[in-house]
Parts: C-alpha cells; structure tokens; sequence
C-alpha cells in the first residue's frame, strides 16, 4: 500500500468511527454531540473517499445505513412504507447534476418519441425538526413512530397525540381503509426560547437548539412533558392504498405531490404555505436564494430546501437507491458551521499590549464568505478549548459575521500532535510577557512595542476619535518602520514632502493628508480623550467626562488627585476611575499630553473663557455653507466653526456674516448677493480659522 493509499484508508476509518460514534449518540443515547452541518461535512467526505475507492466501503460504513438504531426506550414498530432520508446537495452545480442525471435515467427507460426535456418540481422548506410516520386505519391515528433506522421506528403514539397540529382522525367522510402520512415535528422558535427561560430559572442545562429539543421531547416517556413543549407539526408526504377509489362526494386520488399536499389540507393537516410549483429546474433557484435569506425571519427553524419531482409516475420510475428515493434531494443552506484542519496559531498584539491568539486554518466557506482566520479570544479560552497543531476543528460565524472556534473534534487528532499555547515573548518585540491575575489578559508592557504604536495611531485616527481620513494602516506601518512618527503627537510634525516621499503617494494626495492632520487639532476635547485611548473609555464616556472636565488638566488633576469627582460622574465607576487614574499617573502620558497641545490640539472643549477672541475671526459670526467643498465636508466644516466659537445657520439672513461656498451651490448664493453678505471659499475659511 502506498504512502497515499495508507492515508486515505486511515481517513476513512477515523470518518467511520466518528460518524457511527454520533449516530449511536443521537439515535440511541440521546445525547448529540454533533450538528447537522458538521456531520453532513464529514459524511460527504467519506462518500467522496469510497467513490475514488470503492475497497474502502466496509459492512459498517454510515453510507450504507438510512439512519441511527432506534432508541430501546420505546417499542420497535416497522413502517407500512419505508421512511427514507434523502440526498444532500450543497450547491448549484450539484443540483444541476441530480436534475440532468433523473433526465437521462427517465429517457433510457422511455421510446425516443416519449422523450422529454423537462420535469415538474415541487420546492418545499426542509423543517428542521424531528421525521414522524403516521398510520391511519378507517380513518383514525393508531400509531405515530419515528424514523428509527428507516424500516424500523419507535412506537411514541401516546406523545404524538399531544401534537394539536396532528388530527387524531382524518377529516374525511370516506376515509380510505389506511393512510400513511410523513411530516415534521419541530419545536417553533419562541416557544423553544420560553422553555430555555424557565430551564434558566432553575438553574438546569439549557437545552441545545430547537431540532434536539424536538427530538429529545418526542422521547419522553411522561407525555405530560411532551404536552407542555407545545411541539407543531408540518405534513408533507402520502401514501395511500392502490386499490382505493374515493366516491362521488370524495377529493379525486392525487396524481401528483402538489395534489398530495392539497388532498393533506383537506384531510386536516397543517401543511407548510411556503411549497411553491416550478415546470422545470429553471426557476428554481432564486426560490432557494429568496429562502436562504428570508428563512431567518420564519417562527421555526429551516436547514435547507426539498426539491421533488411532481409527478407520482415518474418518481416511480425512477424508485429509489438503497438509502433514499432518486427523485428528491436536500439542497442544504450554506453551512454556519463547518469543520477545517488547524494550520498555525498566530498573535495580535493590540494598542493596550493585549495579546490575541488567532487561529490559522484551511479555508472554508461560511455565509457565504471564504474564512481562514478566527480569533481565540485569550489565553483562558485557548487553554478551555485544548488546540494541538492540525487539530479538526469547528467554525462558527457568530452573528453570520466573526469567525470563532467553536469546539475541537479531538476524535481526529493526529497522535502525539503538539499542544498549543501562548508564546512567553511579544511577537512584535520579543519583550517578556505579562498574564494579568485572573488570567484573562496577556499583555507586552513595552510602550516602544511597534504594534502598540501602530494601535495607539490607528484609534487616534479612526473616525469615531480624529477622523483623519487617509491615515491607513499600511501608511502608518511605514512611518513607524522608517521612523518618522513615534507616537500620536508626531503625526503633527509630518509635512507633504516626507509624506510624498512614501510608497503609493504622491504630491496632491500628500496635501490631503497634510490638510485632515491639521484639520483634526480642531475637533472636540471628547474625541480627543477617547482617541487617547485609555483602557475603558468608550465614545459615550468620553461625551460624559468632557462635559464634566471641560479641559485635559482638569480631568488630570481629578483623576490624579480627587478620584471621587470622577466617580460621582454619572455611569462612571471604580474601573474606568482606576484606570483614569493609572493613565494620567504615567509621566510618558503626561509628556504625549504636553506634546500634543504644543502641536496646536486644544485639550478642551469651547468656552467663552478658551476662545481668544484676538486669534479667531470667527468668534461671534455666523456662517451658512452651500455647495460641495474641496477638502472638507459639510459636517467637518461645522465642526470646525463652532469649535473656534462661530455658529452655523442652514438659512441665509441679514444676520448672516459669511456665506461658505463650494461647488455646486444653490439658491444661497443668489440670496448672499441680493444681502451684500460676504461670500469665501474654503481656502479663505481656513484662513479665518487659523489653519
């Protein structure tokens, strides 16, 4: 056996042993510990492996089975009509492949003359819940089983006929002599949420999510329970006698699926609305697209859409494989979760010196974005989850848009595999580092740390601090490494031919990011403070404490001196207080304060006591902006205004002192004129504001 061949059959048996592992968990145990996405990630691997090589298919191989052994804590019945699972496709591609393949399997069995082109399907939701097999006798439930293993279920009768979405008798006058009806049981959303809230106010173990639930409540040998959980039931398959042939006054024998589903309607079940009927596979997929994202605004759960061909004959025609019928297939939404092999672990090192852990690994398709990056948060979190290098694990996407590490598949691990920790030195400049007493945080304590720097620059730009649009990080990472900035403050002492000088830049976009330097030393004193960024000052405390401690010296003298003035502050409490405290106690950050103001920043908010009415020509004037201006926005002009002390009106009067014109300006202009108002331009504003 080769080296190749030798791997690829140990795959095959780890995907084996832990396919048959969650089986036996789910169907017999109770207790899954795998979700659908993951399970159907690795079963499509072992399928693809006994594809390429069909030795590999051993008696106890998953892809053999229909399902799991059913639970012995109920009686074993064996269905009337088998309860088949269906064939998952994941894609477009792999539908188009289902549908082309029923094409030409139904034109081999047809005359040339009897060919056809195209075939009637039905698209339904795939309920995410639990498969049930009714069985109507003249017309009344006798027994309700699960899927069991698919010829074999358990008899829950007594639990099902807690469901008040399933009729304990057909509402028909002649009922055929049996009926078998196939559905879902699923658990809806809200109620699963109440049930979780009152599991919480007795402090027992949350229940997973809505389909184990399901699962787990149809399981219940006190059907008092299983009446409490409020279960729903949606039906969706029928199967009646050959021989029966409804009377005069009966709904005709359904032909087809779409009729199948209306004579279900009529007998007294609940079907799903959301079925729709399509000619051919044509306009099928933007059903799919439209429920891949409306789905998240339905009162249950859905994992995917069932595609059926409509017509009853030629699923018979067609009939079925060993574990599922040909004429029907699963297309499963994107997966939110997915397996992927662990590459690397990385570390970021952030503007406080907190180090992250990341994890590197293969990428892999999640939402719809490829992902190969999610962080572990910290060390506490990378030591709960136990990595080893090239570990399997599991990707979430939380909130559908930051990746994390959900859990280790260590069923897979490689023997002997490196465990994964923490380095003891900062990446970035091999300083020692610092685990903070509870553990949480690992810090580099190095102020000098480059990535400290370029964190502490790139939140002193951002737009919610200075706004100093065209500072990025790549334009930040080289000023640091050339060694032109070392700090916030020596961003105030570039100018446009250092900046020209850099990679990608050139004279008039230079000038730009000249022009917002210096436009930012006007912004207010809260943008200034959390643009400090002092470990637990966020925009809204930055807002409370400027308005508090108007200057940087007052708040200074507060935090260093009368902590209790600042912890009477509403919202503000003893953390923000102490580290307040610890930031403006450091001598390097009250040398960064001293720089700054010598830069031009005020440090402080407007007052008629800081505006000196000898240095601004706008004090006491007002101002109405029209048209588009070259380098500043309508929001940023303002700013700048009121910051000097001058007022900015929306309307032109006889009131008004300067009118700010742009580009394309509008009736302003004209009225400006007709009232001798004087009219500038930017550059003429700037010069006003002393820029």
């Amino acid at each position: 056996m080769t080296s190749s061949s030798s791997k690829t059959f140990e795959r095959a048996q780890e995907l084996r042993r832990l396919l048959n592992k969650a089986n036996h968990a789910y169907h017999v145990l109770n207790s899954p510990f795998m979700e659908d996405a993951i399970y159907d990630k690795l079963y499509r691997e072992l399928i693809d492996l006994e594809k390429e090589e069909p030795n590999l298919i051993s008696p106890d191989s998953p892809t053999l089975r229909i399902g799991g052994s059913p639970s012995k804590g109920f009686t074993n019945v064996k269905h009337r009509i088998p309860l088949f699972s269906l064939d998952n496709a994941f894609n477009f591609k792999e539908l188009d492949q289902w549908y082309l393949k029923l094409l030409k399997l139904i034109n081999q069995t047809k005359q040339p003359k009897d060919s056809i082109s195209n075939l009637q399907i039905i698209c339904e939701l795939k309920i995410d819940g639990s498969a049930l097999a009714l069985s109507y006798e003249n017309g009344f439930l006798v027994r309700a089983a699960t899927r069991g293993d698919g010829v074999e279920g358990e008899d829950i009768t007594s639990n099902v006929k807690t469901i008040q979405s399933i009729p304990l008798s057909l509402n028909l006058p002649n009922p055929p002599k049996w009926v078998e009806v196939r559905g879902e049981a699923f658990i809806p959303n809200k109620t699963f949420e109440k049930i979780n809230q009152e599991r919480r106010t007795r402090e027992e173990p949350l229940l997973a999510n809505p389909r184990n639930a399901c699962a787990g409540t149809l399981r219940q040998l006190d059907p008092k329970i299983v009446a409490s959980r409020k279960l729903d039931f949606f039906a969706y398959a029928l199967h009646l006698p050959d021989d029966w042939q409804p009377n005069s006054n009966d709904r005709e024998k359904p032909k087809n699926q779409w009729e199948g589903l209306e004579w279900l309607k009529h007998a007294g079940f609940k079907v799903n609305t959301n079925a729709k009927y399509f000619l051919n596979i044509s306009n099928v997929k933007s059903f799919l697209s439209h429920w891949e994202i409306e789905r998240h605004n339905l009162s249950y759960g859905t994992d995917g859409i069932v595609l059926k061909i409509n017509e009853f004959e030629i699923q018979q025609l067609l009939g079925w494989t060993q574990k599922a019928p040909r004429w029907a297939i699963a297309l499963k939404h994107p997966a939110e979760e997915a397996p992927t092999k662990l590459l690397k672990l990385a570390c970021q090192v952030g503007r406080t010196g907190v180090v992250t852990p990341v994890a590197e690994f293969e990428p892999i398709l999640l939402a719809g974005t490829s992902v190969s990056r999610a962080t572990l948060h910290n060390a506490k979190r990378l030591e709960s989850l136990d990595l080893h290098l090239e570990d399997t694990i599991v990707i979430r996407k939380a909130g559908e848009i930051i990746p994390e590490v959900v859990r280790v598949l260590s069923e897979l691990r490689k023997p002997n595999s490196k465990r994964l920790c923490l380095p003891a030195s900062c990446p970035e400049c091999g300083s020692t580092l610092i685990q903070e007493i509870d553990g949480a945080a690992t810090r580099c304590i190095n102020r000098n740390c480059p990535a400290i720097i370029r964190g502490s620059i790139l939140h002193w730009v951002s737009k919610s601090a200075m706004d100093i649009e065209g500072l990025g990080t790549k334009l930040i990472k080289q000023l640091i490494e050339k060694n032109l900035i070392q700090s916030i403050a020596s961003l105030y002492s570039l100018n446009a031919e250092v900046i020209e000088s850099l990679e990608r830049m050139g004279n008039k976009s230079a000038q730009k990011l000249i022009n917002a330097i210096a436009t930012s030393k006007t912004k207010p004193w809260w943008r200034q403070l959390y643009g400090l960024g002092i470990l637990h000052i966020g925009e809204a405390n930055a807002k409370t404490l400027a308005k508090k401690f108007p200057t940087a010296s007052k708040l200074s003298q507060a935090a260093c001196e009368s902590p209790e003035a600042i912890k009477e502050t509403y919202g503000i409490g003893d953390e923000i207080t102490e580290s307040l405290n610890n930031w403006f106690s450091d001598d390097e950050n009250q040398k960064l304060l001293s720089n700054l103001k010598k830069s031009g920043l005020s440090l402080e908010d407007y007052t008629e006591e800081s505006i000196d009415q000898n240095k601004t020509l706008c004090y006491g004037k007002t101002f109405v902006l029209t048209g588009t201006m070259p380098s500043l926005t309508r929001n940023e002009a303002k700013e700048l205004i009121e910051n000097s002390g001058g007022h900015v009106s929306s309307s032109i009067s006889s009131k008004t002192s300067f009118l700010v014109a742009g580009l394309n300006t509008g009736n302003k202009l004209e009225k400006a004129k007709q009232l001798g108002i004087k009219i500038i331009e930017e550059e003429e504003l700037k010069k006003l504001l002393s820029l």
